[in-house]
Order: structure tokens, then sequence, then C-alpha cells
């Protein structure tokens, strides 16, 4: 990905509207996975970031100026996305690269992350096979960019992909998951969700005082496995004694969240 990607994007643009709000409505995909990126010991995602739409007044036409880039590191508290940004505005003099935001989730116009797939080499091809199949990384979301990649032409669209290094795919076919087409449960739950079951229960059985400490957002482990949509985990913490009443300093319970973010599957587990 280039850092200094900047997109300018007509507000009256129905379609483009319509990829702000689809943005909007996935987020939540976005963070469980990069949730589970934060406790990979080898990272898997190649790029993790978040657009939004920063405005100022121009000072001589009293006029708003807006430009759309992209914030890294993000972290997400179930109301507020943070992260660094990491374009050079073009025109905008009320920040700059490497500023840290604070951005209400309504107020995000895409996401994006890629993760490069994996490839299974063919029996007694694997020198012929590794010479012929470097794979760029998948990219899941963007759907500013796909509603930009659409209104361009094939030359135009392949100088784009080139530019970001990243398989865009088709942009009438935009994925939120890894592998959604292949395992189509992934919608659902997280792999590593299920797959940390043990190790999860382990770890809550040895630190029981974790169930209870919350960080500066009064965010409990129950309140952040529910905003990443972890069935598995939210489970498992529920088994160890996890208080479903205790409130985030927004005074949300974790039911808040899931019907907050519409993870559709926590809801009857945290009503219970």
């Amino acid at each position: 990905m280039e850092d200094n990607l900047i997109f300018f994007a007509d507000g009256n643009d129905p379609q483009m509207i319509e990829a702000y709000k689809r943005a909007q409505e996935t987020f939540k995909y976005f963070w469980r996975e990069q949730s589970w990126e934060y406790r990979r010991i080898i990272p898997g995602l190649n790029v993790s970031c978040v657009k939004t739409a920063f405005e100022e007044q121009d000072e001589e036409t009293g006029e708003s100026l807006v430009e759309h880039m992209w914030i890294n590191e993000v972290f997400f508290d179930g109301d507020h996305v943070r992260g660094y940004l990491i374009n050079e505005p073009n025109s905008l003099k009320n920040i700059q690269v490497g500023d840290y935001v604070e951005i209400p989730l309504h107020n995000i116009t895409d996401w994006l992350f890629a993760i490069t797939p994996s490839v299974q080499k063919p029996k007694g091809l694997s020198r012929l096979f590794s010479a012929s199949s470097t794979l760029l990384p998948k990219a899941y979301g963007g759907f500013t960019i796909q509603k930009m990649r659409a209104d361009m032409s094939d030359a135009e669209r392949k100088e784009h992909d080139n530019a970001w290094q990243l398989d865009f795919g088709d942009f009438n076919d935009i994925l939120v998951v890894n592998n959604q087409k292949e395992n189509p449960e992934n919608l659902i739950e997280h792999p590593m969700s299920k797959n940390m079951k043990e190790e999860f229960a382990k770890f809550l059985q040895q630190y029981p005082d974790e169930l209870t400490q919350a960080d500066e957002y009064g965010l409990t482990i129950l309140h952040k496995e529910t905003i990443a949509g972890n069935l598995t985990t939210v489970q498992v913490a529920l088994e160890a004694g996890a208080d479903k009443n205790i409130r985030s300093k927004k005074g949300k319970t974790a039911l808040d969240y899931a019907k907050q973010l519409n993870w559709e599957h926590l809801i009857p587990v945290l009503e219970e």
C-alpha cells in the first residue's frame, strides 16, 4: 500500500454514500480480524487501515475542505475508532501525518485489510510452482475503493491495483472475512475463536481476576470478546463466571454492545 494515497469523493454520489454505509455496517468484521491480529505471534495482515473524512474550514472562502484519509494501528472500543493518520494531507492544515485521532464509528468511510493467501504446492511440481505462483495479498472491505474501481477502465484499474500491490478481486463481489467463499461459517465466527477455546479457558482458570479487570474505557474481557464477535470465547468467559451486568464507562453491558454491533449470534447467549 502506498502511504500517500488520498481519495476525494463526491458526497452527493449515491453509490459512494452507499459505500460509506456498507463500510460502517461491516466494520465489525474489520475489528474482529484486527483484534485477533494483535494476539498473533506472527503477523497475518499485510494491510490494515480505516478511512475517514477529515474536514477544515477555508479561512479565506469559508468553504469546507474535506479529505478522505487512512489511519492504522486501529483500536475500537465499541463506539469510537482510534488510530494514527498515515497520509500526508493535500490541503488540510489542522491535521498532519502521524497524528492520533479518535473518530465515532458513524464517521468512518471505509476499511481495508489484506491477507496473503496460503498455497498448497502440488506434489512433484514444487520448483516450477514456487517460481510462478507469487500471489498478491487478498483485499477485504475497501468499499469506496471498489466503487472507484468500478468507474475505471480496465487499464486504469490495472494501474490502480499495481500501485496498491493488492488483489482487489471483483468490484461487484466485495468480501469481508478471510476465506469467505471457502468457509462461509467464518462470517459467523472467526476460526481463531474456536481454536483458542482450550487455551483461553486455561488462561481464565489460572488468572480469574482477568474476568473483572477493566481497561481505561471500562471494558472487561467479556466486553472485548463481545465487541469482536467471538462466540466461543464469550461462552468460555461466561462459563468461567464473567458478570454480564458489568457496565463500561459508556454505561453499556456486553449485551448492549452485541445489539449495537448487530452480532446476532451473541445476543441470545448474553440474554440467557
